[in-house]
């Protein structure tokens, strides 16, 4: 007899069995997928890594990857070019001290510095702040490259003192000390020009703290002996401040004794501190290009863009690297003999080949690619939790020129599908605007389109677009020039059109209130822009924008329209009645003329008749 286990375990044996097969039918389609697709599917995935780079890739197998890609100027390429890039840059950056920085230099001016200043400018600050004891190493080889490539260093500058004005306001005095140390050996290399070590001197000791004038001291330190080069006057005041500071004797002892210290280095001529050691200085005098930059001007930007990956076209991709050849080999001292080498031969010819494939334009009228972005932009907008993350991670997107009109539809569309009216949508636009032209001038374009199209929407849609745009107006992100497009008649618009306008104008007033509006209405350099809105063209018009207005209780923006529309009827009636004046007057001449006539006729007559009468006599008597 067979036991009750027995019977259960039968039909599991067959499901074991089944998904055997299911396994093995699963491996064979794995084999027979394409090799060309797995490829792709591959390089999309390390396309799409983090930006600490994602999953390790080993050296061997992203050079294995690199050498499958046909197109060596497609977006995929120009990335993992660019990944490897910034690994080279970092390596250099951090294995570089006294003994190897010549070599270091070469190894670099081997690297597309142009492509990669903001990568590394980076590196440099960081590896700083890192190791504030290497800051002298990391300046000389900042000079060796001013010399060649001034933009790495004028980059350079604006960032570090960018740095230390951030670092300056939080009161953070470890990252105020890195960043002056370096801006100290900038100026010993002569990359800056002095007067910037004076004006942060000047700027510390400006609210005396103890930490302040600890800050200053190390400060000085550095950069004493350069200060006692290249402005001796200067100097001179710096010290006699300190001077005055240990004579009031405000401050703790502790900084005393730091003041004392400095002022015995200086007796010293800085001897503990050299301007720059004999193996760093490695740059000529009248090869060192030096930069003047204001401390506090308000103007100085980091440009962090430089630091994003972003892919360019595949023939301008081509002619900068082949440009950068150039500038490398002649910094180098490298001279090219034609013919002389056959691994050169081979390079030009793949040049030659990599510059047809770039001149090569492939038309795609699927528009898969607009598809995609489109797509994508959604998914960024609706994962979002704050506006702000958002417009960050768009901004991150590489979103070519001429394609942020998708972002401006897209954050439209978005917020004509809500059932209510979303603030999040529009907050974004408004981010948008404000921190890139392009995207004021796309959502003025988009606001004609869809004033032109208004007539398809649903009332709820159209409600909530009359919303975005009246926010985009009253915190100014959209000049109000989009008005001159807008004609408010009987025959210029319709239901839609006008339930548009008194959406976008209700919002307006109860955002700003009614008399900030007034006031913004009349504006001498914006009412160009409203004669449309309040014609007065023709008194049909002007009727129709008064009573328009004041059906949406707005009345009293018709208020010049009123009173032009009073000037306007008691001129026309003044002009009836000069005109009727001048018909009389008419009419009475002509009366008076024609009974001069009849009174000259009958008196023609009376003398004709005395005339025949006396021809008559004569007759007679001459009978």
């Amino acid at each position: 007899h067979s036991s009750p286990l027995q019977k259960v375990a039968m039909p599991s044996g067959s499901k074991k069995d089944k998904k055997e097969k299911k396994d093995e039918a699963e491996k064979e389609n794995v084999k027979e997928e394409d090799i060309e697709s797995y490829k792709k599917r591959k390089i999309a995935d390390l396309e799409n890594l983090g930006r600490s780079g994602g999953v390790y890739v080993p050296p061997f197998k992203l050079a294995r990857m690199q050498k499958e890609i046909e197109d060596k100027t497609s977006a995929e390429y120009q990335r993992q070019t660019w990944e490897a890039l910034r690994k080279s840059i970092n390596g250099l950056v951090n294995k570089v001290n006294v003994g190897n920085i010549k070599n270091i230099v070469e190894e670099l001016f081997q690297e597309n510095l142009v492509r990669g200043r903001g990568l590394l400018v980076r590196a440099l600050i960081r590896a700083q702040m890192a190791s504030p004891g290497f800051t002298h190493v990391f300046a000389a080889l900042l000079a060796v490259i001013n010399s060649k490539l001034p933009e790495v260093g004028d980059l350079l500058i604006r960032r570090v003192i960018l740095q230390f004005r951030r670092a300056y306001k939080r009161n953070d005095k470890i990252v105020t000390t890195a960043a002056i140390k370096f801006m100290a050996h900038l100026v010993n290399q002569k990359i800056v020009s002095e007067l910037l070590a004076l004006h942060v001197a000047t700027l510390l000791l400006e609210r005396v703290t103890e930490d302040s004038i600890e800050v200053c001291v190390s400060f000085l330190q550095e950069v004493g002996q350069a200060l006692e080069d290249l402005s001796k006057a200067g100097c001179q005041a710096i010290f006699e401040r300190f001077r005055t500071i240990l004579h009031e004797g405000e401050i703790d002892k502790r900084v005393q004794y730091v003041i004392e210290g400095l002022f015995e280095t200086r007796r010293k001529k800085f001897s503990d501190h050299p301007m720059v050691m004999d193996e760093l200085d490695l740059v000529e005098d009248e090869e060192q290009i030096t930069h003047e930059v204001d401390l506090l001007d308000d103007t100085i930007k980091g440009e962090e863009t430089l630091n994003i990956f972003k892919a360019i076209a595949p023939e301008n991709y081509a002619a900068e690297e082949a440009k950068w050849k150039l500038i490398s080999s002649e910094i180098l001292g490298l001279e090219q003999d034609d013919g002389s080498d056959s691994s050169e031969d081979s390079d030009e010819e793949a040049d030659a080949a990599a510059d047809r494939r770039a001149q090569e334009k492939i038309l795609d009228f699927t528009e898969q690619d607009l598809v995609n972005l489109r797509r994508q932009i959604y998914l960024v907008i609706m994962s979002s939790v704050h506006y702000e993350e958002c417009v960050h991670k768009i901004l991150k997107l590489n979103i070519a020129e001429g394609q942020e009109k998708e972002v401006c539809t897209m954050l439209i569309d978005c917020c004509a599908m809500e059932k209510m009216f979303n603030r999040f949508f529009v907050l974004q636009a408004e981010r948008l605007c404000r921190l890139n032209p392009v995207y004021q001038d796309n959502f003025t374009e988009s606001f004609g389109v869809q004033f032109n199209t208004v007539h398809r929407l649903e009332t709820n849609k159209l409600r909530n677009i009359g919303k975005f745009f009246a926010h985009l107006l009253y915190t100014d992100a959209i000049p109000w020039s989009i008005w001159a497009q807008v004609k408010i008649s009987e025959e210029t618009t319709t239901s839609s059109s006008r339930i548009f306008i008194k959406v976008i104008f209700q919002e307006l007033s109860e955002q700003w209130g009614v008399k900030k509006l007034v006031d913004r209405l009349r504006e001498d350099e914006l009412k160009p822009f409203f004669v449309g809105l309040f014609p007065k063209d023709h008194p049909k018009n002007v009727r129709f924008a008064i009573n328009y207005f004041t059906a949406i209780g707005l009345g009293v923006l018709t208020e010049d329209l009123r009173t032009f529309l009073e000037q306007a009827n008691a001129q026309a009636a003044e002009d009836a009645q000069r005109a009727a004046e001048e018909r009389a007057v008419e009419e009475e001449s002509s009366s008076s003329s024609s009974s001069d006539s009849s009174d000259s006729s009958d008196s023609d007559s009376d003398s004709d008749d005395s005339d025949s009468s006396d021809s008559s006599d004569s007759s007679s008597s001459s009978e």
